[in-house]
């Protein structure tokens, strides 16, 4: 049976993308570092780490940085273009494999559902299609439709707003640094999924679970453990 709207303080979860519901962000750092690697020496795994939740805005002056050319040089742009566009992957071995019933149990619960996705709009309704979990989202949001970025919250003020609940009746469930950070200061409840693959900083996350298969149970508790 589907809780009432008294019955429990949290009415929505949103979800960022990449990282939550697709391990994705191994993937493509190990794709461009594959790529990049001979040439620039400098291009590592480690250097790479930064990159993890951020959008093409602030991507694209980090890797002309890292790449020691300037960002309006030609040839910084047929090296991105060529890293990209060799990048293919299948995002439904990805998914995270809780996802889909996980999904199902909160559309049961008669839960909203976000995704605030700091990827290109284009990007995230592929993975979305290809997942076969388009459907189940009440709001798309993508971070590049906005001056700022995570770890600035205006993608998940936003969304709140479309999904039209309040910040404290959000619980968003991220794993980067800037995404924790985001959802902190929007004043929703996080949730931040344990990777220790990278040297996230969490702490701002109300709580951390090991399994998105526990987010259907964090809402009945309020957005406890």
């Amino acid at each position: 049976m589907a809780l009432n709207d008294t019955e429990r303080s949290i009415r929505a979860v949103i979800f960022d993308m990449d990282g939550v519901l697709i391990d994705s962000e191994p993937v493509y750092l190990e794709h461009t570092v594959g790529m990049l690697q001979d040439e620039y020496p400098q291009v590592t795994r480690e250097a790479m780490h930064p990159t993890v939740g951020m959008r093409s805005a602030e991507f694209r002056p980090f890797m002309a940085k890292l790449l020691r050319m300037p960002e309006d040089d030609p040839r910084f742009w047929q090296v991105l273009d060529r890293v990209n566009a060799s990048c293919q992957v299948d995002y439904r071995k990805i998914m995270r494999p809780q996802v889909p019933d996980m999904l199902k149990e909160l559309k049961r619960m008669g839960l909203k559902t976000g995704l605030a996705s700091s990827s290109p709009l284009d990007n995230i309704h592929q993975v979305l299609e290809e997942c076969g979990i388009k459907d189940y989202f009440d709001s798309i949001v993508s971070g590049e439709s906005f001056a700022h970025g995570k770890p600035d919250p205006e993608i998940y003020l936003y969304t709140f707003e479309r999904l039209r609940v309040l910040p404290e009746e959000a619980l968003v469930v991220e794993d980067s640094t800037y995404g924790v950070a985001a959802g902190a200061f929007s004043g929703a409840k996080v949730a931040a999924l344990k990777d220790v693959r990278f040297s996230f900083d969490q702490s701002p996350a109300h709580l951390q679970i090991e399994d998105l298969a526990e987010i259907p149970g964090i809402v009945i508790r309020g957005g406890k453990r």
